[in-house]
């Protein structure tokens, strides 16, 4: 594929969703940025939020684990399905019983000022990392093979991005992304289903066939059996349930769009009916990852070290042009969600939880001026984040970062369940340090398990193990 097609798949794309971005933009309000005017139909959030919950990372990592850890990662969506049962029944409840804007606003109803400002915090800080990363992913690849080709230099491309997502997101904000991400959801299907279909035809074997061979394969494996392991399943199950607690239900970028319903009986239907359709979308993704393997065998396509970098080579190197354009625009519209939720979210959590911009009794325009500026802000730092990453040059050390990121919501996971399952107050202002003491207690034992616990490792069940520890220090400086 030319540099001129992807570039121009891109600005096709990019113009579709500006048109989107000015129909629902329009006398838009503080209200509109923050809460959609509680006016989201539940259904276009639901179908919107499978793009939001699968970011770039998901469209080319799931894929590429296969090969290592076959379909295993089914265990962890299974727990997904627990987890937002427990997120509509527990949290949505008590989010619109209160009438929240920001969720961590309960942690200062529930203990008072520092554990809400560490709260949000922590959101802030695995928010930034975070969505830079999955943002970085995607900017790398149109740098790769399409910036780089006519010189142009990779904080110019970054810039590029931002700015879009600045442009889409900066008056409408939530009531916006409901609907851009319908569409981005859309494409990003299209793109798993297509570019099976199109390496069905290369492999010359019918949709059915190819289905059947991967169901056959070694790698449809889902339970892994062995305690010791990563992936044994029932780790891998208690781990999706409480992901998906900690990453969707006490996430403000997550929980922002489940807020902008009518009324809790919507968001109820909307988390309910995502949740399912969420399992056969990891599915698609996972036997996207067997065939893409398949291919790679018949033309004799070495399989990269990085897994992450398979369905691109294969989509821009080997396949038609066609194909190419289908993983691009893809890529693109698994990421455009990341972006313009994290920075709405960001922006969200900041102006409200750490410049209390509800407190002060400003006006509308006050108010919006304010929440410009933070908007821009968190841009910037975005920008400067994703460069960093970029200068670096060392996916290990990235992926340690973006782990680092994870290591935050063991914190909020203790918090929000010392809250709702006891009657305890703390000292508050004991709060901070123990949600910086946690993390650092569970790296530690994470890196020393195999030697302290007779050859275990940890996986994602580590995130219990980090809510615990902060559960127990709850205790420690509880009061009456």
């Amino acid at each position: 594929m030319t540099p001129y097609l992807i570039l121009s798949a891109f600005i096709a794309y990019t113009v579709l969703l500006f048109i989107i971005t000015w129909l629902t933009s329009r006398k838009s309000t503080n209200e509109s940025f923050f809460r959609g005017n509680n006016a989201s139909p539940w259904y276009v959030i639901a179908y919107g939020m499978i793009g939001a919950s699968l970011s770039g990372v998901t469209f080319m990592s799931v894929p590429g684990w296969v090969k290592d850890t076959q379909f295993s990662y089914l265990m962890v969506v299974f727990g997904y399905l627990f987890g937002y049962f427990i997120i509509s029944t527990v949290l949505l409840p008590l989010y619109y019983r209160l009438n929240l804007t920001s969720i961590y606003s309960y942690l200062e109803q529930r203990f008072g000022k520092y554990s809400y400002k560490t709260g949000s915090s922590f959101f802030i800080l695995s928010r930034v990392i975070g969505a830079s990363f999955r943002m970085f992913l995607v900017v790398n690849v149109l740098q790769i093979f399409v910036f780089d080709a006519w010189s142009v230099p990779f904080w110019v491309t970054v810039l590029i991005f931002i700015s879009l997502i600045i442009l889409y997101t900066f008056e409408g904000g939530i009531k916006t992304i409901i609907w851009t991400d319908t569409l981005q959801t859309t494409f990003m299907l299209l793109a798993v289903v297509l570019s099976i279909v199109f390496i069905s035809q290369e492999l010359n074997l019918s949709i059915s066939s190819l289905f059947s061979k991967v169901m056959d394969s070694d790698y449809s494996k889902i339970l892994v059996t062995d305690w010791h392991d990563k992936r044994f399943f029932i780790k891998q199950f208690l781990s999706g349930i409480f992901i998906t607690i900690v990453m969707t239900g006490l996430d403000q970028e997550m929980m922002q769009k489940n807020l902008s319903c009518k009324n809790l009986k919507d968001a109820q239907k909307n988390m309910i009916s995502f949740s399912f359709v969420l399992i056969f979308v990891n599915f698609l993704f996972l036997v996207l990852g067997a065939v893409l393997l398949f291919y790679a065998t018949s033309i004799n396509i070495n399989v990269p070290n990085a897994s992450d970098d398979l369905f691109p080579i294969v989509a821009l190197q080997y396949l038609s042009p066609v194909a190419g354009i289908v993983f691009l625009i893809g890529l693109i519209s698994a990421a455009y969600p990341s972006a313009d939720g994290a920075l709405t979210s960001l922006t969200t959590s900041f102006t409200i939880d750490i410049l209390g911009i509800k407190r002060k009794n400003l006006s509308e325009q006050q108010t919006k001026k304010t929440r410009y500026i933070v908007h821009l802000s968190f841009a910037i730092l975005l920008l400067l984040v994703i460069v960093l990453f970029r200068a670096i040059n060392d996916r290990a050390v990235i992926d340690k970062l973006f782990t680092v990121a994870g290591y935050t919501y063991g914190p909020l996971l203790g918090l929000y369940s010392f809250g709702l399952f006891t009657k305890f107050n703390v000292r508050d202002k004991w709060v901070p340090i123990i949600a910086i003491i946690s993390p650092i207690i569970s790296y530690i034992l994470s890196v020393n398990s195999e030697l302290l616990f007779n050859g275990y490792k940890f996986g994602f069940e580590l995130l219990i193990l980090n809510g615990l520890i902060t559960f127990i220090g709850l205790i420690i400086i509880r009061r009456k």
